[in-house]
């Protein structure tokens, strides 16, 4: 499905039609997250990265073709780091990142509202990481209690964030 073909969401109605859903495929992140992005409304195949104050994947990931996925950080909901700031938020525009969800912070606030690309974090925090190359790539993740797996779908709004494992048909 192309991005332009998945923006015709909504997350109430994906609500809506899932809301008695109880296999687990279906899933709703709690309204924690704040919108830091210039794009309010994205979609797409989940990319995960599991970090804790260092950005060192963040930053690979970000830095390489996006091709329309939404990259999940798992920053361990650290309130003491920046995972991503301007020239990443940059990067991920450039290189063709529908989205950057991240449990944890962000800073440079201004500017990474002018970037093309949707960004949800908890919180802006100018300190930034320490760079010790530590992480995970492409592994299920936990997210505010839920767990999230490349190549699931995620879809962001205005009113939110679901995750689903299938994609929506066109």
């Amino acid at each position: 499905m192309t991005q332009a073909a998945s923006l015709s969401f909504a997350t109430c109605d994906l609500c809506d039609a899932h809301k008695n859903d109880s296999s687990g495929a279906f899933r709703v992140l709690p309204p924690v997250f704040q919108d830091f992005g210039g794009i309010r409304k994205f979609s797409g195949p989940v990319v995960t990265v599991k970090c804790f104050e260092d950005n060192s994947l963040v930053k690979a990931a970000v830095e390489s073709p996006g091709a329309g996925s939404v990259l999940v950080v798992d920053g361990g909901a650290s309130l003491r780091r920046a995972l991503l700031g301007d020239k990443l938020g940059a990067a991920a525009a450039r290189n063709g990142w529908a989205g950057v969800v991240i449990d944890g912070c962000v800073r440079d606030v201004a500017e990474l509202a002018q970037c093309a690309v949707g960004i949800r974090a908890l919180a802006a925090m100018p300190l930034p990481t320490e760079k010790r190359n530590e992480g995970q790539r492409d592994v299920a993740v936990q997210v505010q209690g839920l767990w999230i797996r490349p190549g699931d779908w995620l879809y962001a709004d205005e009113d939110g964030m679901v995750v689903m494992a299938p994609p929506l048909a066109a």
